[in-house]
């Protein structure tokens, strides 16, 4: 939990507003957790085939998929695309 203070208008007590941090249980279930990240990250210019491959045989993909797209993940590949595919798909609608 993260506590986030701002001052009230009229009080000048602090207050606090809670952030509940996502869900992040499912990444337990992605083949990615059980191949490792390097596949998952690879050097600008390399290969994100492996990748792609092991995404596509991922239980959860379309979570993941909604995860990058949610919170804007700019690198790496998450739930199948890479991140220029990704970003085709924010502007286009698909990939």
């Amino acid at each position: 939990m993260i506590e986030r203070f701002s001052r009230s208008g009229t009080l000048p007590a602090m207050h606090t507003d809670t952030l509940t941090p996502p869900d992040l249980t499912w990444q337990e279930e992605a083949l990615c957790a059980q191949t490792g990240g390097d596949f998952f990250f690879p050097e600008p210019g390399s290969s994100v085939r492996e990748a792609k491959r092991i995404c596509g045989m991922c239980p959860i993909r379309a979570t993941c998929l909604e995860y990058a797209l949610t919170n804007d993940m700019r690198f790496g590949v998450w739930g199948g695309l890479s991140e220029k595919e990704r970003l085709e798909l924010r502007r286009t609608g698909r990939p």
